[in-house]
């Protein structure tokens, strides 16, 4: 039996580095998906913008219900202030300063 370890990625829409821990590794591998390459936010984007909803993973674009932290569990926001329009986001990673982050209606106009 493998055992995963987490691993950070880099999300090819937005650049932003983004966790893919052991557990959504193991889901991803038990269902034989392909590693994800866009981070939970781009992902969340890109499926509202197909007008699509809920689907069978949830709305995490691809992790069950709870975004990855774990059957039951919730996933970690951070508070992170738009680049754009100044106003307050909550974003699903941990803002390093290198890159920019934007709130969700500032992110959906850019696409």
């Amino acid at each position: 039996m493998y055992t995963y370890t987490d691993k950070t990625l880099t999300c090819v829409d937005c650049g932003q580095e983004f966790m893919f821990t052991a557990t959504d590794q193991q889901f991803y591998a038990d269902r034989q998906f392909s590693e994800p390459r866009r981070c939970p936010a781009c992902r969340a984007a890109k499926k509202a913008a197909r007008g699509e909803t809920g689907g069978s993973y949830g709305n995490g674009g691809g992790y069950r219900s709870g975004g990855g932290a774990g059957y039951g569990g919730q996933r970690e926001m951070f508070s992170a202030t738009c680049d754009n329009c100044g106003r307050e986001a909550q974003v699903p990673f941990r803002p390093s300063g290198s890159k920019p982050v934007y709130c969700a209606d500032c992110f959906a106009t850019r696409r």
